[in-house]
């Protein structure tokens, strides 16, 4: 027996056979927004997980710098930490963005400034457009990395007071004025120089700047003998150390492959996953290469070697993770890892106290990332040479500047005996280990 098919069934076969004859389907501009929305949703979810991944890295730094001193130091390197982050993101919100990304009016230029705040307006929603809230978060995380370098450097010795007027200035206006040089299209980058995702532009800068403060601060008492010689001084808790230096290894697939600012489309996954492959294989080079030549050179295999030589390695591939096979990747960070120890040899060299290594991790291998940028990534050398000579002195000269004005108004260092004492109880009247007995002549 037939079956009949009921009149509504056949009309509506009908419309949408029509639909199809005459033209493109009823509800193509609706799919195509729906996918454009879709897009936009993806490449903003993406941003904000990887600003809160470089967000993460403050714990990281927080644990490696007070891992690496004296007990007695501990609130205050923690303290200052803290400050990194909450005075950068008023400090950045209120000036420094509008610093770093001026507008277009000022292209090429080395100076500029849009305004205070930052915009509220959404952008069209389609992918590759960024919410201007989202945007911040990602670049004021960026902000706090470039600050808080200088804390280890300087700890165990330098006054709150003086350290919140750094992590100000740095945050307010050092960082965002280079900042703007290359990423804000300014006249770094309007000569060609390259840096992804900040081997320079943050690490580099931070680092230069906390030498110009070590410097200027003198080592610590007991640090170096008569004769020049070094005397070591161990960090008292290797165990959050490490910690911390695998907390910013995680934090590191925020920053780089983050900074490929979008993931939609098969074209920006691609090179996403690539950006963090080249992370990781360029940090387990630096530690294993530090590593060994630590191990050749003190007859020991050293584990803060190793920890520096993997930050060292995530360092010099920052600037050029998408830019580089994973073969040169493992070269970059293999000559980190060995950049690190010979730059912590060259500091004992120069009676340079820097008790956490951050400018052999951080400024050192910051200038061997934007060479290895144009060496490994083809991207014109004269340009990299000048980007990677320009923000270092940028961040070493106005770092020295202030340090010696905070000197002159007597402000910068610790008294002798507050020092022995520890800045925990002189300068917080607090103790990160209450109820233990600590006994110390560091």
């Amino acid at each position: 027996m037939k079956r009949h098919v009921k009149a509504p069934i056949l009309l509506t076969l009908g419309l949408l056979l029509a639909g199809v004859i005459s033209g493109p389907p009823l509800f193509a501009a609706e799919a195509t927004d729906a996918a454009s929305v879709n897009a936009y949703a993806i490449d903003n979810m993406f941003l904000f997980l990887c600003a809160v991944l470089v967000l993460f890295m403050q714990a990281g730094f927080a644990l490696v710098e007070s891992g690496l001193n004296s007990a007695k130091n501990t609130v205050n390197i923690l303290f200052k930490n803290m400050m990194d982050l909450g005075l950068g993101v008023i400090l950045f919100y209120i000036i420094g963005y509008g610093l770093m990304y001026p507008g277009d009016a000022f292209s090429g230029g080395w100076f500029g400034f849009s305004g205070f705040g930052i915009g509220v307006e959404s952008p069209e929603a389609v992918g590759g457009n960024l919410h201007p809230a989202v945007d911040f978060l990602f670049q004021v995380a960026f902000a706090a990395t470039a600050a808080t370098i200088v804390s280890g450097a300087v700890a165990g010795r330098m006054k709150f007071e003086a350290y919140l007027i750094y992590s100000a200035v740095i945050t307010a206006f050092v960082y965002p004025i280079s900042g703007f040089w290359k990423w804000g299209g300014g006249w770094l980058n309007e000569l060609g120089f390259y840096d992804f995702a900040g081997s320079l532009v943050v690490h580099a800068l931070g680092g230069f700047a906390a030498l110009a403060a070590a410097i200027v601060l003198g080592p610590r008492i007991g640090r170096f003998n008569a004769d020049g010689s070094p005397n070591a001084m161990p960090g008292h808790n290797l165990a959050l150390s490490t910690l911390g230096v695998f907390i910013l290894l995680i934090g590191w697939f925020g920053f780089n492959p983050g900074s490929q600012l979008a993931i939609a489309g098969a074209a920006n996954t691609d090179i996403v996953m690539i950006i963090a492959t080249n992370t990781l294989l360029a940090a387990a080079a630096g530690s294993v290469l530090a590593m060994i030549f630590a191990w050749i050179l003190f007859k020991k295999p050293d584990l803060t070697m190793a920890m520096n030589g993997l930050l060292g390695g995530l360092v010099g591939i920052t600037a050029n993770c998408d830019s580089v096979t994973y073969n040169e990747a493992l070269i970059i960070g293999a000559v980190a890892g060995i950049l690190v120890v010979l730059g912590v040899k060259l500091l004992d060299m120069l009676k340079i106290d820097d008790p956490v290594g951050a400018w052999p991790v951080h400024g050192l291998n910051g200038v061997w990332g934007g060479l290895a940028t144009s060496i490994f990534g083809g991207h014109p050398m004269v340009a990299q040479i000048i980007g990677s000579i320009a923000i270092p002195v940028w961040g070493f000269v106005t770092m020295l500047v202030l340090s010696l004005i905070l000197k002159m108004m007597g402000i910068l260092r610790v008294s002798r005996e507050d020092e022995m004492k520890g800045l925990d109880i002189s300068e917080h009247e607090e103790e990160a280990y209450h109820g233990f007995q600590i006994f110390s002549t560091q």
